[in-house]
């Protein structure tokens, strides 16, 4: 397994995470063997950085995790763990809470559904509007102080509020979107936190399956699944942004490799201060996750890359209406 360093002051970690969303129904039915099992082989395969929030599945991620990783060596992996969005028992989105209490909280409730003494690295879900980001950073400053999380992180916010966090606490790494048809964060969020020495956890990589190579306009989601509502996989804009996978094909077909894996291979080249999460659910996505970290994309590939996705060529935005709004990033 190749390693990368999470920004100056962070840890080393895998040079891919895994992102363990999908695995409590945010894109549909799962397999509660299979996650376990694919996390399982995650971690025999070198990837130590493991990524869920909280409100996942309303807990369940955190304790499915927890119950994957009896009997691994705490030192073997990393945890990183997002906080703030709350959920109603239906599952409904009601907001964030970021106030310094709300904070500890939360991670006294993820310390115990994960079964570990510390998280390594605790970041908000998104800029609360109502607290101030240094109120909340020095929360989190306390309980890195007394041992119960090693590092912070923050997620979707952009420069302005980086930098305010920075200046309470260093930060290690914004988790955030990025892909071929996700480029927000090259005009000004990239640059900050290259100027401050801050690591990317890069989200969405496969666009949630959307340039996988496994997508298709007659693939059919349930409620649950976040894409069933989602701009980006709706009428017109789905045929769009479907056909903006042909020229990724063309060149996976090229190296001999999959649509995935080139995918996948891009954002590992934007930089060695980038480390993206996959979001594997089975052990066959997994595999063909990991096949990435061996494809080599020339010089000429990527700039065949870049005129096939320059910044702005997907349709529809990332989220609806409600979602964007949360999106310091996107402001």
């Amino acid at each position: 397994m190749k390693h990368r360093t999470l920004g100056q002051h962070g840890p080393k970690v895998s040079a891919l995470g895994l992102g363990c969303m999908g695995m409590s129904g945010m894109y549909g039915a799962s397999d509660r063997s299979e996650s376990i099992a694919t996390i399982h082989a995650a971690l025999d395969a070198g990837v130590t950085l493991l990524d869920t929030g909280d409100f996942y599945g309303m807990g369940h991620n955190e304790m499915l995790i927890g119950d994957a990783l009896v009997g691994r060596s705490r030192d073997s992996y990393q945890l990183s763990v997002k906080f703030g969005a709350q959920r109603g028992p239906g599952g409904d989105w009601l907001g964030y809470d970021a106030r310094p209490a709300a904070v500890k909280t939360a991670l006294a409730y993820t310390l115990q559904r994960l079964r570990v003494d510390y998280i390594d690295i605790y970041r908000p879900a998104r800029l609360d509007p109502n607290v101030p980001i240094e109120e909340t950073v020095g929360a989190i400053a306390d309980l890195v102080k007394a041992g119960y999380v090693r590092y912070l992180g923050l997620s979707e916010v952009g420069a302005d509020a980086i930098r305010r966090a920075n200046s309470v606490l260093p930060v290690v790494d914004l988790q955030i979107e990025y892909s071929l048809i996700s480029r927000g964060i090259e005009e000004r969020i990239l640059p900050a936190c290259r100027e401050l020495g801050i690591g990317i956890t890069a989200y969405g990589v496969l666009s949630r399956g959307l340039i996988s190579g496994h997508w298709s306009t007659d693939r059919a989601t349930d409620a649950r699944d976040f894409r069933a509502h989602s701009p980006r996989f709706q009428g017109d804009n789905l045929a769009h942004n479907l056909a903006l996978v042909d020229s990724l094909r063309q060149l996976a077909e090229a190296h001999g490799v999959s649509v995935a894996q080139v995918a996948i291979a891009w954002v590992l080249a934007r930089g060695e201060d980038i480390v993206p999460l996959v979001g594997a659910r089975t052990r066959d996505r997994l595999k063909e996750a990991l096949g990435a970290l061996d494809v080599t994309l020339s010089a000429d590939d990527l700039a065949t890359l870049e005129r096939a996705f320059p910044p702005g060529a997907a349709a529809g935005d990332r989220y609806n209406t409600q979602g964007m709004a949360s999106l310091d990033s996107e402001r």
